[in-house]
């Protein structure tokens, strides 16, 4: 398994176990597993456009929650495939629905940051 394929991995579970966490009322834990899924997007955004694409299949499979979530983190660079996904998802029922309703809201506001350009990108 590359570097890249286990970064996926960790952002993927580490979705999934906030979600179970937050669940059965612990959000201590879920909040343990936030801060691990946001380092292992960090390290894949470090390797630029690959790195994010390296996740991009879990927008369309899976857990709703993980697919969501991807798609939130993903909005910048894959916009359509990433608000597809996502108004699909606020359609549903619970907790991947209401973020991803949350998710689509804040990028319409334009206070949506999970992963701004970089300057290099800007210029």
């Amino acid at each position: 398994m590359t570097n890249i394929e286990k970064l996926v991995r960790e952002f993927a579970d580490n979705v999934a176990a906030q979600t179970d966490a937050i669940g059965a009322g612990d959000s201590r834990t879920g909040n343990k597993h936030a801060k691990r899924y946001i380092r292992a997007f960090e390290s894949l955004r470090e390797l630029g456009s690959d790195g994010r694409d390296a996740l991009v299949p879990l927008m369309f499979a899976g857990r709703d929650d993980v697919r969501g979530m991807t798609a939130a983190f993903l909005l910048r660079h894959r916009t359509e495939d990433a608000r597809r996904v996502l108004e699909d998802l606020a359609r549903g029922k619970g907790l991947a629905a209401f973020g991803a309703g949350e998710a689509l809201k804040r990028w319409e506001e334009g206070a949506w940051a999970l992963d701004p350009a970089s300057e290099a990108e800007v210029e």
